[in-house]
């Protein structure tokens, strides 16, 4: 059994049990996360797919840390022109564990 649900702006195709890093969630490190926004549920042969989102379908995360991703550098120039920006970046992400679907 899988699902597909939206959270922060990314689709994840998830199972029970998968451990996966979506875009940081407002919750502390051990809290329960019910998304709600689930577009599809295959569950065997029977598949349900939303429009857009299933009806009554949910799925439980579990946050289990909160960190920054590596780091990441942008760097722009203009040739024969002496510009140069470098800048870099961390994203945070929320890493949960897939507990409960339900459709």
């Amino acid at each position: 059994m899988y699902a597909v649900i939206e959270t922060g702006g990314k689709q994840f195709r998830v199972q029970e049990g998968e451990t996966i890093n979506v875009e940081k969630l407002s919750a502390e490190v051990g809290e329960k996360v019910e998304i709600d926004k689930v577009l599809a549920v295959v569950n065997g042969d029977e598949i349900k797919i939303g429009t857009p989102l299933v009806p009554g379908a949910k799925v439980i995360l579990k946050v289990l840390r909160q960190a920054r991703d590596r780091k990441i550098i942008v760097f722009k120039y203009k040739a024969k022109k002496n510009y140069r920006r470098k800048q870099g970046h961390r994203q945070p992400f929320s890493q949960v564990l897939v507990e409960k679907i339900e459709s």
